[in-house]
């Protein structure tokens, strides 16, 4: 079942018209949703292991079970790397391995608290990375994407450089332009070489034989 992952289809087939429209209008607002209770508790013991550290973050953000996660803490091993993921069974079977990495953290929680907080608490990022998110593809779905989210301004405010895989090409094409009416930074989105997938869902379309695709831009 795992080679046989079907492609995305959708009614867009090109960059959304209402984007940079969108993008300003939440680059130019506050975004007020209130925290769920139980992120302040979670952002806590987050923050007690980075200022433990002392060193450079890695936010690996929509993790799933962790395996990129721990791929990233042995890749940069002078860097604390925090995987989030908002699926209990994901984290749970993660678990088990952390004995075996101790710069690396993995957490449940919604990214969009996550990220708000860190953000409010100044933190910035050396690197983060969203491997594979959902990309929401039917038209009327663009506000469900990061690039059309109003968290969209504090996941960029994090800094860094920007790491986006997915097997939807237009996806990673709209955030290129979202980052480029917000940041005025242009960086492509290029198709990838896989030789061992860092992750369950990267494995599952790679073994489809579904094209990848990855987007790559500094924010600073």
């Amino acid at each position: 079942m795992i080679a046989n992952s079907k492609t995305i289809t959708s009614n867009q087939t090109e960059t959304h018209p209402d984007l940079a429209a969108v993008v300003q209008r939440h680059l130019n607002a506050e975004f007020r949703q209130p925290f769920k209770s139980v992120s302040h508790e979670i952002f806590q013991r987050i923050r007690d292991r980075v200022l433990g550290h002392k060193g450079p973050l890695i936010f690996d953000s929509g993790c799933g079970t962790g395996d990129s996660t721990f791929l990233l803490g042995l890749k940069h091993p002078d860097c604390l790397v925090i995987g989030i993921d908002k699926s209990e069974m994901r984290t749970i079977k993660a678990d088990f391995k952390l004995q075996a990495h101790k710069n690396v953290v993995l957490v449940r929680a919604e990214l969009i608290d996550i990220w708000r907080m860190a953000n409010q608490a100044g933190w910035r990022l050396q690197h983060h990375y969203l491997l594979y998110p959902n990309p929401w593809p039917k038209k009327r779905q663009f506000k469900r994407r990061w690039h059309g989210h109003p968290v969209f301004p504090e996941l960029l405010a994090l800094g860094g450089t920007l790491h986006l895989r997915s097997n939807w090409k237009l996806y990673l094409e709209e955030f290129a332009a979202a980052v480029k009416v917000a940041k005025s930074v242009s960086a492509p989105v290029s198709q990838l070489t896989i030789e061992e997938p860092v992750s369950a869902f990267e494995k599952k379309y790679w073994l489809s034989g579904q094209a990848l695709f990855e987007y790559q831009v500094v924010l600073g």
